[in-house]
């Protein structure tokens, strides 16, 4: 059973639920989107608010904070670029014509996913829309990017007009399918079959041409970006699969059915399941060895990731934990109570450290010991080979 611990700052600034929570490349930063919304700025530092973000007309679904400037789209239809320094709207980005749920930021590239079921790909510097991408039958509700480069050779690229930029889109969907998308002309470079259910979450691994996808159908895919090849389905858990993680080889999925489970992404093999959460497990961040889940029971929890002991709950929240960031072990959790809250995690931090490093002296010993065998192995044969005159 994990200790209860508290928080060591509750930031009540916002008067609706936080809907995501997004932390600066160079972690100085939180961005917090509502339900209210607006969207604010605290600083890492001192946990403080720094900044209000006001104009949208609707609630903001989605946000992204780089270090210079902050992006939110909202039930409005439009998507808005912020200057973090003096709170200013910089740009508003028009066009969808419904909820805007989801957006990403990449190179010089802004795209959104829409209920209207379209992605779209603006220039971040103007509030000029560049490519729209039409196709699936419902609404987009994830989204990832990455270059061909990463994952082509040359003579795997046909289409000349690709070539001059070769920067593509995944999109997931209700409409049970995913597509890669060429954002320089908008054509569907791949329509991905497999799923029964809605496409909940995405995740990529460029470097082994991997993206790994979770639906409401209780499955998570892996799919070769490449050929479009489906290469393995996981299937044991018993709800939708909402969110997901990838470090280090390994594949952690949390579920409508209670649990967090690891996966080997190379053998297929469920490895771990994570359990004690007492409704869905909304969101899921990994940090040094530790499993961090926050659910709709409105607690957060800390696991040890190859164990699967339950270390700690993060008890106050009273709605649903949407988002979760760590930094400088501290953890942060974002809810539908409207609430950011901070926790102190340097205790399991280093007890998590110590127990790395025991097992590693561990092993360290384990080896020792099986080489001085294997040595002394050996010799007694050598001396019996001696002893026989052989």
């Amino acid at each position: 059973m994990g200790n209860s611990g508290s928080a060591v700052k509750v930031c009540t600034d916002h008067q609706g639920g936080i809907n995501w929570l997004s932390l600066s490349p160079d972690g100085q930063r939180l961005l917090t989107g509502s339900e209210d919304g607006t969207a604010r700025l605290w600083s890492t530092a001192d946990s403080q608010c720094h900044g209000h973000f006001q104009g949208h007309e609707s609630y903001i679904t989605f946000c992204h904070l780089e270090n210079e400037a902050a992006f939110t789209c909202s039930a409005d239809h439009t998507i808005r670029k912020w200057d973090v320094m003096t709170g200013q709207c910089l740009a508003i980005y028009r066009g969808h014509t419904s909820i805007v749920n989801r957006i990403l930021v990449a190179k010089d590239y802004l795209f959104s996913g829409s209920y209207d079921r379209t992605a779209r790909c603006w220039s971040v510097d103007k509030e000029k829309q560049i490519q729209e991408f039409r196709g699936h039958r419902n609404c987009v509700l994830t989204l990832a990017h990455y270059s061909s480069r990463d994952v082509l050779e040359d003579e795997e690229e046909e289409e000349e007009e690709e070539k001059v930029s070769r920067d593509l889109l995944v999109t997931g969907s209700t409409d049970c399918t995913v597509k890669v998308w060429w954002v320089s002309s908008g054509r569907c470079y791949q329509t991905l079959l497999g799923h029964t259910g809605a496409v909940l979450c995405l995740i990529l691994d460029a470097p082994n041409r991997e993206l790994f996808s979770g639906s409401t159908d209780y499955t998570i895919r892996t799919w070769n970006i490449v050929t479009g090849e489906q290469l393995k389905v996981f299937k044991e858990h018993q709800g939708s699969v909402i969110c997901l993680e990838l470090v280090n080889r390994h594949l952690y999925s949390g579920s409508a059915d209670r649990t967090v489970k690891c996966w080997l992404v190379d053998t297929g093999e469920r490895i771990q399941t994570y359990k004690a959460h007492k409704h869905s497990v909304s969101t899921l961040k990994y940090h040094a060895g530790i499993l961090f889940t926050g659910s709709g029971d409105a607690c957060a929890r800390a696991f040890n990731s190859r164990s699967g002991v339950l270390q700690k709950i993060f008890r106050g929240h009273k709605f649903i934990i949407n988002c979760i960031q760590v930094h400088n072990e501290l953890l942060y959790t974002a809810s539908h109570d409207g609430t950011l809250r901070i926790w102190d995690i340097r205790g399991i931090c280093k007890r998590n450290k110590w127990r790395l490093k025991k097992e590693r002296s561990a092993q360290g010993r384990s080896s020792q010991k099986g080489s001085l065998s294997r040595l002394f192995n050996n010799k007694v044969g050598c001396m019996v080979q001696q002893e026989n005159g052989e």
